[in-house]
């Protein structure tokens, strides 16, 4: 009878997703194919690799551990040590760091980590305003960030929109804060990490370096990396980087001896519980990749796909936030077009453009609506797209945008989308049998 029961126990737990929850199966396989069928343009998406998923779905979420390598909560940790520390020492390779935390959950949180370090309720924090490029983790009020400390923000420069190191320089002065924050996820310029730590020394405030949409570009040397300025360094790791949704912290040789014991108590058991291994081992696999000549490759041809768009765009009579980009996204302004940002996340949508509705700096818009959408190049670079097909996209995003296109010419559109999409079937390239990304 008990070898019976355990018998069809160890049988339940074998049996595939398809007969266990057809539901659920159902709804994973409609989203694979939303994947495979639509051009996705929203700049902090990505596809991970084969290996990146695998390690992501592997045995390791049946490990619970607590704790850091060789000073765990829990027993049985052999191998689990061994896989974390080889994703610090190839994080601290690849960026250039002392130390590296690799166990945040999320970026967020390890922002979060980065707080519980050097402040205390109350203390003042200076990041970039939400809807000129910051992050809700930077101090918005409807956030825990600006619920436990006094938030205050800067702009970009209303003539050029973009950072003004001499304003926030004054208004650092002013404010006197104890933490100035530099990254944003809507800023398609480069930011001057070096000037950011001068304004910081000034005025006696750390600083934190937020990379989150830029660590890919920083890892394949693309664009400056913060490590030798910043106090803090934090990403996600799902973004350029196009890894698993998680986070890390890193820090500098001129930071590790005296924030390194404070970040790990900061992370577990400050702000998270135990460690989710199957990220940290999709977090190495996906730190090797990035140290790869062919990642370098990857991150200059979103480069390239993102000028091509945006020159395109501009010659289309359409208006970008600064004017242009350095990095991975644009902004697109489309007061003068008579649309909101809403309406043309919506309509683009139905032709199979995915893209977000986004703040723009002074924007007239409320946040649920907006004056613009963000577009980035990251997803579609890594599906094979190239400089030629940006061409395309530009041109049907001008269809669809300008003016009021007609059922007829959103068939069309939907149609080239297709075509697009056919011609670069990602799914297959990298969840399949044969070539892996």
């Amino acid at each position: 009878m008990v070898i019976a029961q355990s018998k069809r126990l160890r049988q339940k737990h074998s049996t595939g997703l398809n007969v266990v929850d057809p539901e659920v199966y159902d709804l994973i396989n409609r989203e694979h194919q939303r994947q495979e069928d639509k051009i996705e343009l929203i700049a902090s998406a990505n596809f991970v690799s084969r290996a990146v998923l695998e390690a992501t779905g592997s045995i390791l979420t049946n490990k619970v551990a607590e704790g850091y390598p060789g000073r765990r909560y829990f027993s049985g940790c052999e191998y689990i040590d061994k896989l974390e520390n080889l994703a610090i020492a190839r994080a601290k390779e690849l960026f250039g760091a002392a130390y590296a935390n690799l166990e945040p959950y999320t970026g967020s949180q390890a922002n979060h980590a980065v707080y519980l370090t050097v402040l205390k309720p109350g203390d003042r924090i200076l990041g970039m305003d939400l809807s000129h490029g910051g992050h809700l983790s930077h101090g918005a009020k409807f956030n825990m960030t600006g619920k436990n400390y006094d938030c205050h923000f800067y702009q970009v420069d209303p003539d050029t929109e973009r950072l003004n190191y001499d304003r926030i320089l004054a208004q650092a002065k002013d404010v006197r804060p104890k933490l100035i924050i530099a990254g944003a996820s809507a800023y398609p310029r480069t930011i001057d990490f070096q000037r950011f730590r001068e304004i910081a020394d000034e005025v006696g405030a750390y600083l934190l370096a937020d990379v989150a949409h830029i660590s890919g570009l920083i890892a394949a040397e693309l664009h400056p990396n913060p490590i030798n300025h910043a106090h803090f360094v934090t990403t996600s790791t799902q973004k350029t980087l196009r890894g698993p949704r998680s986070g890390m912290i890193l820090l500098g040789e001129h930071s590790a001896p005296e924030f390194a014991r404070k970040i790990d108590s900061a992370v577990f058991p400050g702000v998270q519980g135990a460690v989710h291994m199957h990220a940290i081992a999709a977090k190495a696999v996906m730190l090797k990749e990035a140290m790869s000549p062919s990642f370098a490759t990857y991150q200059r041809q979103t480069l390239e796909n993102t000028r091509v768009i945006a020159e395109d765009l501009v010659k289309k009579d359409f208006r970008l936030v600064s004017g242009g980009t350095d990095n991975h996204l644009i902004l697109l302004d489309l007061s003068e077009k008579g649309i909101t940002g809403k309406e043309a996340e919506e309509l683009l949508a139905s032709v199979g453009i995915t893209v977000n509705k986004n703040m723009l700096p002074y924007d007239s818009q409320k946040p649920s609506v907006c004056g613009g959408i963000r577009i980035g190049t990251s997803a579609i670079t890594t599906r094979g797209f190239t400089s030629e097909d940006m061409h395309c996209i530009a041109d049907l995003i001008e269809k669809v945008l300008s003016g009021k296109p007609t059922a007829i010419t959103l068939k069309t559109v939907q149609e080239e989308v297709s075509r697009l999409c056919r011609l670069h079937p990602h799914i297959d390239s990298i969840y399949g049998e044969g070539e892996t990304n």
